[in-house]
């Protein structure tokens, strides 16, 4: 249905609305990556088969929605209308759900969530810990709807907000976005509305609006979870700052490795422009205003902005100096505006509540809440929105179940390859633009990586350093030449071959490149290094004066011993090794033979007699 008028809309969500059952079941499942992952199409089916052989296709939905953020625990599934919350679900247990929950009202004990926390079992997804202490905003709806239903979205008032600002001026927009203290997600922190005023004030007949969704830091996966659950807010925010700024074609920048973001978004465009939300004269309004997908290679460096555009117009993802910036001259040399995913699905709410609704979440100079991806050495593995901030030890503790298995936290990286690597004596700090850059750290797009006690930091700056050595275009020199440099001291520390003075060497080089790259990538490359060598320069200097990872993670300096009084002799060690270094006859202990060992810890994995010993420099 096209809505050539805000009228033809408001009567369409009115229908929708007052078509609503609010006790028919509803059997939510999360069809979002994660839970791709973990087999949910399995899980989709069996409860089509189960609806099906009991006749219950029209009085049980079945809605597939994106991510609800608790990856650690999909598939998931959540029976609405009470929300009773089954993880980790089963084909098996499928027509139990059915039969027990959905039609008898029951809740199934062994089926529900259970705290590791209290022990205690949760029946209501809203109750889960993970979900209770988090303030959702932009993450919001994405385990309510079908990402694949322009319907769902126009119900929960999708598109309302675009209504709304074109009764506005471009200048009232850009003024209630400045005021609302919104700064792009994408990790610069710049203040988006003076962004938007730039481009508005910029010459040019034809003006570009970008979304940035070249989300490329480990283990990040927030755009990608946003677009893939509801790529509506996201085009809705795009068409609002395409009409405060002037822009007439946008353009979604979007990895070609998030192949159901793509899919979803790629529908969700062409069900806006048969509604009449993308075209021309856009509810009637006058307005113009279009939108297509550009997939990118997944080359890190193209999520800066101007080796992105070079990118989209065919050229090398390089950065470009800067002025002119791409407010004044971006693509195809035309004003151009770009945010990232996040930023964009903020742009709805604000118009749609207000600045001063917006302002009040979050501290004085971050406003707003934020998404983050927690991941690394955490019991809740999954996507967190929290108030701008709120502290680490919030996130990681009360949200993120703290650290598996009994082990000591030991770092937070915030902030991805380009962030710092936080100890537990600043967990108390608020996760905001400022605080984080005082500890040598910084927000970036939201990836906090946790580290525990068999962590080491050595090898943690090492991989830091690899990656966005690899990921370096190579343009200037001081990320080409000084990244590969520093990688290789810290080789050169984790075999045992560091001196003391090295370590002034990565400092000196760390601020060389820090100060003098072109862009981005490089100037904050060396943030874990540094990081590192400020709050961890004990564990550098053990490597280099002890030749002893404390971690004992790093191969050149370990080995692995067998305690001939707790070998069991039961062979599954010597069975494992994928080199035969290991001898020993049947129910008698067993010797490792260090010049045949490659230490890749395969001996130390399988066997279930802690017999096998990991050692470093001053165990002997």
């Amino acid at each position: 249905m096209k809505f050539n008028t805000p009228a033809e809309l408001e009567s369409h969500t009115k229908k929708l609305v007052d078509s609503l059952d609010p006790n028919k079941p509803v059997i939510i499942l999360c069809g979002g990556t994660g839970c791709v992952a973990s087999k949910c199409h399995d899980l989709i089916d069996a409860f089509k088969e189960e609806l099906a052989s009991q006749g219950l296709e029209d009085k049980v939905s079945i809605r597939i929605t994106g991510c609800h953020g608790f990856c650690e625990k999909g598939p998931l599934v959540v029976i609405h209308p009470e929300k009773v919350f089954y993880p980790m679900a089963k084909p098996k247990d499928v027509p139990r759900m059915v039969t027990e929950t959905v039609l008898g009202k029951k809740v199934i004990d062994e089926l529900l969530y259970i705290d590791p926390g209290t022990g205690e079992k949760v029946i209501h997804e809203y109750d889960v810990p993970f979900y209770k202490k988090q303030d959702r905003v932009i993450f919001a709806d994405n385990g309510e709807i079908d990402p694949r239903s322009i319907d769902d979205y126009i119900t929960l008032e999708g598109y309302s907000s675009l209504v709304k600002a074109f009764d506005m001026s471009s200048e009232e927009i850009i003024e209630e976005v400045t005021k609302s203290g919104l700064k792009g997600r994408g990790g610069a922190g710049f203040p988006t509305g003076v962004k938007w005023g730039f481009a508005r004030k910029a010459e040019g007949e034809q003006k570009y609006l970008i979304c940035n969704a070249d989300e490329g830091d480990p283990g990040a996966y927030m755009d990608r979870s946003v677009l893939e659950g509801n790529p509506h807010s996201v085009i809705e925010g795009m068409i609002i700052g395409a009409y405060a700024i002037g822009a007439s074609q946008g353009i979604a920048y979007v990895r070609s490795e998030y192949p159901l973001a793509v899919d979803n978004l790629d529908i969700a465009i062409k069900q806006a422009r048969e509604s009449g939300f993308l075209g021309e004269n856009i509810l009637g309004s006058g307005f113009d205003f279009d939108l297509k997908i550009y997939k990118g290679a997944g080359a890190f460096v193209c999520g800066e902005e101007t080796a992105l555009i070079a990118s989209i117009e065919g050229r090398p993802g390089e950065p470009q100096q800067r002025p002119p910036f791409p407010a004044e001259s971006g693509l195809w040399g035309c004003p151009t505006n770009i945010n990232n995913v996040e930023t964009w699905s903020n742009i709805p709410h604000i118009i749609k509540k207000g600045a001063d609704w917006y302002a009040d979440i979050g501290t004085n100079d971050s406003k707003g809440s934020k998404i983050f991806s927690l991941v690394g050495k955490i019991t809740n593995v999954g996507l967190v929105e929290v108030p701008i901030g709120t502290t680490l030890r919030t996130v990681i503790y009360d949200i993120g179940g703290g650290i598996p298995d009994g082990k000591k936290f030991k770092a937070v990286q915030t902030g991805g390859p380009s962030g710092g690597c936080i100890p537990e004596e600043h967990l108390d700090t608020p996760i905001d633009y400022k605080d984080l850059t005082a500890l040598g750290s910084i927000m970036g797009s939201g990836g906090l990586i946790v580290m525990d006690e068999d962590t080491c930091m050595v090898d943690v700056a090492k991989y830091f350093i690899g990656f966005t050595l690899d990921e370096s275009c190579g343009k200037c020199t001081s990320c080409r030449e000084g990244n590969a440099r520093m990688l290789e001291i810290l080789e050169d520390i984790t075999c045992g071959k560091g001196t003391i003075e090295s370590l002034d060497l990565l400092e000196e080089l760390s601020q060389y490149v820090k100060d003098s790259s072109l862009c981005g990538l490089g100037k904050t490359a060396p943030n874990p290094v540094l990081t590192t060598l400020m709050y961890f320069r004990h564990e550098y200097e053990a490597h280099i004066r002890d030749h002893a990872c404390p971690a004992k993670v790093c191969k050149d300096l370990i080995w692995f011993e067998i305690d001939a009084e707790k070998c069991t002799g039961c062979t599954a060690c010597a069975r494992k090794c994928p080199v035969d270094a290991i001898t020993g006859e049947k129910k008698e202990a067993h010797v490792v033979n260090q010049d045949v060992c490659t230490r890749c810890g395969t001996c130390y994995q399988v066997c279930k007699f802690d017999s096998v010993q990991v050692k470093t420099g001053g165990d002997n």
